[in-house]
């Protein structure tokens, strides 16, 4: 039983770190050539960073950091 909550335990940990190296849903970080900037702006308490939204065609938004952050 102990070994099975220390696997557990090391699974949590694993995906806690892999999450800090990944982005999340929707960034990117540079804008694709057909996306569209819209007027949206945005303090990322998470990363500290001031983020832009972007459209693309299928409407689908993109989070890109902001140059002017």
């Amino acid at each position: 039983m102990v070994v099975i909550w220390a696997l557990v335990g090391v699974a949590v940990v694993g995906v806690v770190v892999y999450s800090l190296f990944v982005r999340r849903h929707g960034e990117a970080t540079r804008p694709d050539a057909d996306w569209t900037p819209t007027d949206e702006v945005f303090h990322d308490p998470s990363t500290n960073r001031v983020m832009r939204v972007w459209v693309d065609t299928a409407g689908q938004r993109h989070y890109v950091p902001s140059e002017s952050g």
